[in-house]
């Protein structure tokens, strides 16, 4: 049984570095367009070569990071984000995520990202 939409919380995007320097108002609005997604063990979320059309966040569990030309990469734990590199620099997944154990991800679409997150991720100049 699927829930049809259940946000994340504030509380929980607050906890995310990345995220944490982010307004109330605007973690509150990313928070509500946010949906959470519970991830059995060995999913993939993302596969490198793609289209990227989400941007997530890792609530709980661990999820490993590989690419096809160097193999195993990195761990990723609660609190830490993928999926931004395809939509902030328009291209493909750069790598493939599967989860390690039971995970519970947060992800926003596109116009999510580009509305609210983008800026975070801008090079100043």
């Amino acid at each position: 049984m699927s829930p049809r939409h259940v946000p994340a919380s504030v509380t929980e995007l607050s906890r995310v570095g990345l995220l944490s320097s982010l307004p109330g108002e605007t973690l509150a609005r990313l928070a509500e367009r946010m949906t959470r997604e519970e991830v059995p063990g060995g999913s993939t979320i993302v596969e490198e070569g793609t289209e990227g059309d989400r941007f997530y966040v890792l609530l709980s569990g661990l999820a490993s990071v590989t690419q096809v030309s160097r193999g195993a990469r990195s761990m990723l734990r609660p609190g830490e984000t993928f999926g931004e590199v395809a939509l902030a620099m328009g291209v493909p997944r750069t790598a493939t995520i599967t989860t390690m154990l039971p995970s519970v991800v947060a992800s926003c679409d596109r116009e999510t990202f580009d509305e609210l997150l983008r800026p975070l991720f801008a090079d100043d100049e």
